[in-house]
């Protein structure tokens, strides 16, 4: 099934701040102070920092993020500066590009503590589906890419993936421990249309009964669901399916190229209908945006099978605090300022953070609400009710015989 939400239905956009019948000319804005938050349609300044390639106007219909922030690893970066150039110009919406490559690893360990894997496998880096508050986005700096509209064009793609899991399992002191399949990027965005690596990963953790968890907010996971099954069948996966909102003006911004509600909803009942164990993630609840649709995400996934449930609360780590405050008041600029100072309440009074054990989950009073509501109506629902983990008992090599505990 394919990715029903494309740049050809982003039309809508909450505030009408913008308008789609005339060109806009744009212009870069690097290491700009309090008076650029006039021009940006913003009574709370910018965050402190550099908004390199803030682009003054225009709107990227099917993106999330509205320009390139500056790459922190890079010393010397091309950019137009000045708005009274010689020549006019226009900021071009340039396509998706793939970029294969041939990876050297594709499990990474997680080190941190408030994450329920403990390793993770991405067969893309950078995401098409551009949801404006991924925190994948900071990584694309690694790559030399900009974590704003790079992320979402420039798709860096691993042909090798399923070859190196191979390699990676078959070493003789691999314990089989769970892997996360999307742990940063989403395995299931539409370059797996086209390259179907998950597909092969997936295919080599079955043939090792390799234990396998899954997180998509992507539709395309059913194209999938006969090797899910099997491994189902083996007690070897589970999967989670990200909704965010059931307001679709609002998704369609938010995070454009994602599937809608209704498919996630369709993806959750098939699957587990099918037996796989399914559950929804609630991520990021949003303060003044979504974070008042948790009872009904909740309940709505109950009614087509998932069993489990799991949230964060919003943070603005890195490049994203600038390219989520450009987006906020671009598109909400009547209630933004009270949007953006509730997500700074809720961090000590920042919009990021780094505390393990608070980043995720917020503090203050509407962090506190969001958690009571999550665990009231958890209970409600049935959520989380079960024991249940993996089956790590029966990962086997090629040629060997199954794990004996």
């Amino acid at each position: 099934m394919s990715n029903e939400s494309t740049a050809a239905n982003n039309k809508s956009k909450p505030g009408q701040l913008q308008q789609d019948s005339v060109p806009v000319k744009s212009v870069t804005v690097i290491n700009k102070e309090k008076e650029d938050a006039v021009q940006r349609g913003s009574k709370v300044p910018p965050p402190e920092g550099d908004l390199e390639g803030t682009a003054v106007g225009s709107y990227h219909h099917g993106r999330g993020a509205q320009f390139n922030t500056k790459n922190r690893f890079l010393k010397n970066e091309s950019t137009r500066e000045h708005i009274e150039g010689i020549d006019d110009w226009e900021e071009s919406n340039i396509p998706t590009q793939y970029i294969e490559q041939q990876s050297k690893t594709i499990v990474n360990k997680i080190e941190s503590k408030d994450v329920g894997m403990s390793y993770s496998m991405n067969p893309y880096a950078g995401c098409e589906h551009g949801c404006i508050y991924c925190y994948a986005r900071n990584v694309h700096e690694y790559w030399g890419y900009s974590a704003g509209l790079d992320f979402e064009q420039k798709i860096i793609i691993k042909k090798n993936a399923p070859q190196l899991l191979r390699k990676f399992l078959m070493h003789p002191k691999w314990d089989a421990t769970p892997i996360m399949l999307s742990g940063n990027t989403d395995c299931y965005q539409p370059a797996e249309q086209k390259f179907r690596l998950t597909r092969g990963l997936l295919e080599v953790c079955n043939e090792f009964n390799q234990p396998v968890g899954i997180l998509t907010k992507n539709s395309w996971i059913l194209k999938d669901k006969d090797v899910l099954q099997d491994m189902a069948k083996k007690g070897i996966v589970s999967a989670m399916v990200s909704i965010t909102s059931f307001n679709e003006d609002l998704r369609r911004i938010m995070e454009p190229r994602t599937t809608t509600a209704k498919q996630k909803l369709k993806v959750i009942n098939e699957l587990s209908s099918a037996g796989v164990r399914m559950g929804v993630m609630m991520g990021p609840m949003i303060p003044g945006l979504n974070e008042h649709e948790m009872q009904r995400i909740m309940k709505a996934a109950a009614d087509n099978g998932a069993t489990f449930t799991a949230y964060t609360f919003i943070r603005l780590n890195g490049a994203i605090k600038f390219l989520f405050h450009d987006w906020l008041f671009k598109n909400f600029p009547n209630h933004a300022d009270k949007v953006w100072h509730l997500i700074e309440q809720s961090h000590d009074g920042q919009v990021n953070d780094t505390r393990f054990g608070v980043r995720m989950r917020g503090e203050g009073h509407i962090a506190q609400m969001v958690a009571q509501q999550y665990k009231k109506y958890g209970k409600l629902y049935n959520m989380n009710a079960e024991e249940w983990s993996l089956n790590t008992n029966i990962f086997k090599r090629p040629g060997e015989q199954g794990k004996l505990f």
